[in-house]
């Protein structure tokens, strides 16, 4: 799955860190997530959507489209 996170945390001028911090989440899960190597859960997808005030597929879209 394609994401947005970095350019979306980029934005924000949050670190890796900073966001893993206030979604409850590891740094490396973050890592994982923006690499493509691990897709959130969907109760983590909505958390991260809500974060940024956006849809989960204003950030997530899938590999296949």
């Amino acid at each position: 799955m394609r994401n947005r996170l970095p350019e979306l945390r980029h934005k924000q001028g949050l670190s890796q860190e900073k966001l893993a911090d206030m979604l409850g989440v590891s740094r490396q899960t973050i890592i994982s997530i923006e690499k493509g190597r691990f897709d959130p859960s969907l109760p983590l997808a909505f958390q991260i959507a809500a974060t940024f005030g956006l849809r989960i597929e204003d950030i997530f879209t899938p590999t296949e489209l």
